[in-house]
């Protein structure tokens, strides 16, 4: 699977929601969500796509702590075809089909949700959302030795098409300046109805190498 894979799963998903709450008359949509309430939506996008989509798995670095509960967690784990992801502690048993991708065939994705408008006005946390919290995934991702296939999936919601292509331009250059070892990334657009000064979703999909 590819970053444009990815994007066009979530692009296909996110339109057809936004569309459907155009039809309900909806009051508010999916610009109004915080990042934990869009995470469902966009793992149905993915799985709609033939994905599977495993959520909240624990970094393969971390998997030696003994107690599950501890460890940082991606946000989606993939795998092609609708396949399980195998789980090493559940190996030979019933809950490890034959043909369960292993963690290390995996795609890596973490996802991060920024508005610039929310329902009170504009975000006072936009910048530092995009700029900062955003880099820390590229470093976890990058950084373990696990992990073979990643990226970040980033979906603003912007009042026009210049404003994601300005901060995402931005965002990109420091993330290399930085030496973090992101490729170019796979970019779709969506229309949004404008309820509270959102008119795009901009969908960015960045593949994220080893250190």
């Amino acid at each position: 699977m590819t970053v444009s894979d990815i994007a066009d799963a979530v692009q296909a998903g996110l339109q057809r929601t936004l569309a459907q709450h155009d039809l309900e008359q909806a009051v508010y949509s999916l610009d109004a969500l915080d990042e934990v309430a869009l995470h469902p939506i966009v793992a149905q996008s993915l799985q709609e796509a033939g994905f599977g989509v495993f959520r909240e798995q624990r970094y393969p670095a971390d998997r030696v702590r003994r107690k599950v509960s501890h460890g940082e967690r991606c946000d989606f784990v993939l795998t092609t075809d609708n396949r399980w992801l195998k789980h090493p502690d559940a190996a030979d048993t019933l809950f490890d089909p034959a043909d369960a991708m292993a963690l290390s065939d995996a795609f890596w994705l973490e996802a991060k949700v920024v508005p610039q408008f929310t329902i009170d006005g504009p975000n006072p946390y936009y910048a530092s959302q995009l700029l900062s919290t955003v880099r820390l995934d590229v470093t976890k991702l990058s950084k373990d030795p696990g992990i073979l296939h990643a990226g970040l999936l980033i979906v603003l919601f912007v009042s026009d098409e210049q404003v994601a292509a300005h901060d995402l331009g931005i965002w990109q250059d420091r993330c290399l300046r930085r030496g973090l070892p992101i490729g170019a990334p796979a970019q779709r657009l969506v229309c949004i109805t404008d309820r509270h000064g959102n008119r795009v979703c901009a969908i960015s999909a960045f593949p994220v190498n080893h250190l």
